[in-house]
C-alpha cells in the first residue's frame, strides 16, 4: 500500500510521488502518517521530513517549518523552506549557527533573542538531517 506525497517550497516543488510512509516533526510531536492514516492538518516544526518510497530507498528532506495535511489519498506538506540532504553543505550549516551563537552573546546585535534561537534551531535541524543520512552511507 502507498499514498501519494507532494512536498512543496515557496520556491519549488520538491517530490512529488507514491510513498509507503513519511515521518515528520509536527506541533504536537513526531508523526508517522502510513496509508489510510486519518485526515490531519498540523503545523511542521524546523526538522527532518523522512520518506520510505516504494522501492524501498529512504530519503530526508530538512523543513525549516509549514504545513502538513493528510488527506485519504494524498499528503501534502507546505514549507516555508525545503532542501534535500544531499544538497545542504555542513561547513556552510556550522558557520551559520556559529555566527548565531555569537549574535546571541553580543548585546549590539539589533535581531531579538527568540528570532537568534529559532536560527540556531533550525541551524540544529540540518544538521540532524546530515547526520541522519550519513548513517546511511
Amino acid at each position: 500500500m502507498s499514498f501519494y506525497l507532494d512536498v512543496v517550497s515557496i520556491e519549488k516543488r520538491i517530490f512529488s510521488g507514491e510513498v509507503r510512509k513519511l515521518r515528520v516533526s509536527g506541533s504536537e510531536g513526531e508523526l508517522g502518517i502510513y496509508p489510510g492514516h486519518a485526515q490531519l492538518l498540523s503545523i511542521i516544526k524546523p526538522g527532518m521530513l523522512y520518506i520510505f518510497h516504494k522501492d524501498q530507498k529512504e530519503e530526508c528532506i530538512y523543513i525549516s517549518g509549514g504545513i502538513l495535511e493528510v488527506q485519504p489519498y494524498t499528503v501534502s506538506v507546505l514549507a516555508d523552506i525545503a532542501i534535500r540532504a544531499v544538497d545542504l553543505n555542513r561547513t556552510h550549516i556550522l558557520k551559520a549557527k556559529e555566527k548565531a551563537e555569537k549574535d546571541m552573546r553580543n548585546e549590539n546585535v539589533q535581531m531579538k533573542k527568540n528570532d537568534i534561537l529559532l536560527k540556531i534551531a533550525k541551524e540544529i535541524a540540518k544538521l540532524r538531517v546530515l547526520e541522519t543520512m550519513d548513517k546511511f552511507k
